[in-house]
């Protein structure tokens, strides 16, 4: 996994809802795609970046591609965010 990857991915609103739609539960890509008002090319180049960053996992059932978060990369990022916030000792 590549951070900066990550956070470029994360950068950008409609990767940012996709995820959100994805919390509950995995989807097609014609499914996603319906809850935008853009191309189905520009929801496939999203599904891309989110990819490249291992943000989604992808699997082919038949003709249709479904969509799935991966929950550890997600993971990882929290926890880098909270060791970044650091622990305040008692002093």
């Amino acid at each position: 996994m590549s951070l900066q990857n990550t956070l470029r991915a994360l950068s950008d609103p409609i990767r940012r809802e996709i995820l959100s739609i994805l919390k509950s539960g995995r989807m097609s890509a014609g499914d996603i795609v319906s809850h935008f008002e853009v191309t189905g090319a520009s929801i496939s180049r999203h599904l891309a970046v989110l990819k490249e960053a291992d943000l989604i996992r992808d699997s082919r059932e038949g003709k249709y591609i479904f969509y799935e978060l991966n929950t550890s990369v997600l993971e990882d990022i929290m926890l880098w965010i909270t060791n970044l916030k650091g622990e305040k000792g008692n002093d």
